[in-house]
């Protein structure tokens, strides 16, 4: 009886952390991807310092983290703590004709997350790169084949790639603050550590993420 107590009460702690129409607009937007607070700001119309507060409030309760841009070190962003919002919220929806990954050199991070979408959702999915490399990283091979994944033939350029009613999901800091506008995921580049631990986390990373999304997007066209 005490542990259903103790269980009961940190629950009900979680709901009255959300119990702001800022708090859950946060998280709502987060559930989609992650955010620099500038991003939130701007998405929910709210001052820096009133941000700041809830964002504060959030992270106490277990529901965020941040990090730091690995494209710009003044820059942060706020994610989701994995498993903070499980069985607590709605989940909103998104509608899409196709969804494109894209990081720098889509030679890793991008094609993962476009192979694992694929194994996930009937939903067309492609990867490109904002300066794609000469080839698929062999770390990302490495990592693909331990999970049965295909990978693309070769890195692509966004241009190549990207058509007009396509949704972007960005997995590099780097990418999304060169793109802006689309989904993001703040995702480290396992191709600037080199090692196979780099590559698994950033595989268990994109794993978890595809499998929150993909039940919430619906085809369309």
């Amino acid at each position: 009886m005490n542990l259903e107590r103790i269980g009961l009460g940190d629950r009900v702690a979680r709901l009255a952390a959300l119990a702001d129409p800022v708090r859950l607009g946060i998280v709502d937007t987060l559930t989609l991807g992650d955010a620099a607070p500038v991003e939130l700001q701007h998405a929910l119309g709210v001052s820096s310092s009133l941000l700041a507060h809830h964002v504060r409030i959030l992270e106490k309760a277990g529901f965020l983290t941040r990090h730091r841009s690995q494209a710009d070190g003044r820059r942060s962003y706020l994610r989701l703590a994995p498993g903070a919002v499980d069985g607590l919220l709605p989940a909103p929806e998104l509608t899409a004709t196709r969804l494109v990954f894209v990081c720098t050199g889509n030679s890793a991070r991008s094609q993962l997350a476009t192979a694992l979408w694929r194994e996930a959702s009937d939903i067309p999915g492609a990867s490109a790169g904002t300066e794609p490399a000469d080839r698929i990283a062999p770390g990302a091979q490495e990592v693909a084949a331990r999970h049965g994944l295909l990978l693309d033939d070769r890195p692509r350029s966004v241009g190549e790639v990207i058509g007009d009613s396509d949704v972007i999901v960005t997995v590099c800091d780097s990418a999304h603050e060169e793109l802006g506008g689309a989904l993001h995921w703040s995702i480290p580049d396992p191709v600037a550590v080199g090692t196979e631990e780099a590559f698994d986390a950033a595989y268990e990373d994109l794993a978890h993420r595809v499998r929150r999304l993909a039940p919430r997007v619906r085809r369309v066209g």
